[in-house]
């Protein structure tokens, strides 16, 4: 059994196999003989010796009076004749010769030893790579087949399907393929690692092995979309305030970010400052297009607005949408560009005063009737209020008084259109509520005032409730006169 023994030394390090595998195969392909000679197995010992230089096979059965099965018993006699202490009821161990076994379970024996051995490689193959997936792995071309690629890694097969190859990627044999391990498989030859060129993390991957400030996670990834081939997004952030995560992405004279191109073959990339903003975000996303401004026009829809100046309306929609549908991808939101001749023909102004009014109603902590400056109203133009404070109507009560009364007068940069946008906003989004100061001066006026009071006039052009001391409507501006009724 020496020869048997210098084989499992070679099998052990020309295959890789550990002892106890090759142990167990060879056990098994013992037994697998020994039953398929004696129509059993459950009496087989096989004991092995501690330098691996000897392999015994024997046949353990009980000693009785008379035997029945000559498989697994032996009469006592016969027992004596081989081990003089022993007797009736005790079991004894006969060494029998595997050369004995017929020629249907040495093949049986060697079948079970192949299939050992192939299980054993496979699973220590198993175990060496089942830790690659989610890594980067080197290989090369060797042969396609019904559009797949089959990838050389020394130990085991890759293999590239069509569906996770970029359409811009041609090899040829030999051509030195990079790619992501998206899985592990096992086949009838051994293992398949399953790649992928196409996936995000490839990219990200790829991008960790170039910025160091990745690796030391001083810069997160928040997050990539694809359009592999043509285009990839990359959403960035740091929480250090003197670090600028893209330009540490894109590198000294762009040659990091240069680095992971070539290795895309030419796949362009635009690496972005990521926002919890979502207005700020979707700018950024948009890029390399301009944005002007972003109107979110739904939170809980996660909608909004995108608005460009003409030249760029290309730019931000790219080519067929792609850029555009990367964004919404990359944001999570449904993104709509606009130029800004399209967007004049929106009432953006109610969309978010609207939008900000549920805001309000739908926020117990936030009271409508808490807004007592111009600045705070949703939707005002910010320049405008800004301009009135100046002016010192930036409180609400006051503007109304003096709009009313027409006593603002001309303020530089702000147009009766302005006065009349603000006036509107406060008539939509303020309640007022008369103190009881108020009510008490209110019951001092005149019959006359009183009786006044009590008719209602409107402006003949919009509709807007107006008073006998106006000149003008302060809604749509228009001038006119009260004309006294003849006795």
């Amino acid at each position: 059994m020496s020869e048997m023994a210098d084989a499992i030394r070679e099998l052990t390090q020309e295959k890789g196999c550990s002892l106890d595998s090759v142990k167990q195969t060879i056990e098994n392909t013992l037994r697998a003989a020994y039953k398929r000679t004696f129509g059993t197995a459950d009496n087989c010992v096989i004991t092995f010796a501690d330098d691996m230089s000897e392999v015994t096979v024997a046949s353990r059965k009980v000693i009785v009076d008379t035997a029945y099965n000559a498989v697994t018993e032996i009469e006592l006699e016969d027992a004596l004749e081989l081990s003089p202490d022993c007797e009736l009821g005790d079991e004894i161990d006969i060494i029998v010769d595997p050369k004995t076994f017929n020629r249907s379970a040495v093949s049986v024996g060697k079948q079970e030893t192949h299939k050992g051995l192939s299980e054993s490689f496979k699973d220590k193959l198993y175990n060496e790579y089942k830790d690659k997936v989610g890594e980067i792995i080197i290989g090369y071309f060797q042969r396609e087949y019904n559009g797949n690629i089959y990838v050389d890694l020394g130990k085991v097969e890759g293999v590239l399907p069509k569906k996770y190859q970029s359409p811009r990627e041609i090899y040829q044999k030999n051509d030195r393929i990079k790619a992501y391990v998206v899985d592990l498989k096992r086949i009838s030859s051994g293992l398949q690692l399953v790649l992928s060129r196409t996936d995000p993390k490839f990219v990200q991957s790829i991008l960790e092995l170039e910025v160091p400030e990745i690796q030391d996670k001083t810069v997160e990834i928040k997050k990539i979309v694809r359009d592999a081939g043509y285009r990839t997004k990359i959403a960035v952030s740091t929480s250090k305030e003197d670090i600028d995560p893209v330009g540490s992405c894109v590198g000294p004279k762009g040659m990091r970010i240069q680095n992971v191109i070539r290795e895309l073959y030419g796949e362009k990339i635009d690496v972005l400052r990521y926002s919890d903003d979502p207005a700020v975000f979707i700018k950024n996303a948009l890029s390399p297009a301009e944005v002007n401004r972003v109107v979110i026009l739904d939170d809980e829809k996660k909608t909004a607005l995108a608005i460009v100046n003409d030249e760029q309306f290309s730019v931000a929609i790219g080519k067929n949408g792609q850029n555009v549908r990367l964004a919404n991808r990359l944001c999570d939101w449904t993104i709509d560009v606009n130029t800004e001749e399209q967007a004049a023909k929106l009432d953006l102004s109610e969309m978010v005063t609207r939008k900000a009014a549920e805001l309000f109603s739908n926020n117990a902590a936030v009271e409508p009737d808490e807004i007592s400056v111009v600045a705070d109203l949703p939707g005002v133009n910010q320049e405008v209020a800004a301009k009135l404070a100046e002016n010192g109507f930036d409180d609400i009560e006051k503007f109304i008084d003096a709009y009313e009364n027409d006593q603002i007068g001309e303020i530089e940069g702000v147009t009766a259109d302005d006065l009349a946008e603000v006036n509107k906003i406060i008539h939509e989004n303020v309640e007022f509520v008369e103190d009881e100061g108020a009510e008490s001066e209110t019951e001092n006026t005149t019959e006359e005032t009183a009786a006044e009071e009590e008719e209602e006039y409107f402006c003949p052009e919009c509709g807007a409730k107006i008073t006998l001391d106006m000149t003008k409507c302060p809604s749509c501006g228009v001038e006119f006169e009260f004309e006294e009724d003849e006795e």
